[in-house]
């Protein structure tokens, strides 16, 4: 089932806050709720009635699939282009959806992070 823009919102940052070494803050705008882990971005939620946005990262080939199959998720708005993916709602986006969109932007994340700094619990 579809869901709203502010719907998509609060499932990223729920799923966001249950993964483990999870932080966030606003470091670039007040409209920008940035999420990281071990200090790096993996979930960016736009605060703006008028753009319900998320943006995650995914692999290239993954983000690629993605925008070919939802018209609302398109290349990132924020960041690189090419491994960051912006989701609206839209036709097909659902809580799941959104979820596994949060949860595999953390993995990939934490892929590029050294062992010693990742989070204990960190071990999806």
């Amino acid at each position: 089932m579809t869901i709203s823009g502010k719907r998509l919102q609060d499932v990223a940052r729920s799923t966001a806050r249950k993964l483990p070494g999870t932080s966030s803050g606003r470091p670039f705008t007040e409209k920008l709720h940035v999420y990281k882990v071990a200090g790096k971005v993996f979930l960016i939620v736009t605060d703006d009635p008028d753009e319900q946005i998320i943006t995650v990262k995914a692999e290239p080939d993954h983000a690629c699939a993605l925008k070919r199959e939802h018209e609302s998720i398109v290349a990132g708005r924020y960041l690189d282009k090419r491994h960051w993916i912006s989701v609206g709602a839209g036709r097909d986006i659902t809580t799941g959806t959104v979820r596994d969109l949060v949860g595999h932007s953390y993995d990939l994340v934490l892929e590029s992070v050294p062992r010693k700094r990742r989070p204990q619990e960190a071990g999806r």
